[in-house]
């Protein structure tokens, strides 16, 4: 009898499933995939590319993902070192994924601008 795999469940505290999904959710995780579905990148290029990141946030970011195997880094043996980042594929799979819901949220970004302004609207209102 094959055993089936075990797959993680994203629900449950202890599930490192969502070890990972907390990396490639949070604020920087996901647009640094996103940045390397094109092509890999240089540390810098990535830093050009994934607006408003913090030279600490994106090595610590590369750090977390590259451990998690969704990039590979490489360093040639060059002067000055010369190191590109390369999406798995894992990272590639996941990457593709996140491109799809980045576009549909910037195709909707209007009507969640609207909510938000409604809200705000609203809750100054309960404040007067």
């Amino acid at each position: 009898m094959a055993r089936r795999p075990v797959t993680g469940d994203c629900f449950r505290a202890a599930c490192p499933a969502r070890d990972v999904l907390n990396h490639v959710s949070n604020r920087w995780g996901g647009l640094v995939l996103g940045a390397l579905l094109d092509r890999d990148l240089r540390y810098s290029e990535i830093r050009v590319r994934v607006g408003g990141i913090s030279e600490k946030m994106l090595a610590q970011t590369l750090d977390v993902l590259e451990r998690d195997g969704l990039i590979v880094r490489t360093s040639r043996p060059v002067v000055p070192p010369h190191v590109e980042y390369a999406l798995t594929a894992n990272g590639r799979a996941l990457a593709e994924r996140l491109v799809e819901l980045f576009s549909w949220i910037g195709a909707n970004v209007q009507a969640f601008v609207r909510a938000q302004q409604r809200y705000d609207s609203r809750l100054e209102s309960a404040r007067a």
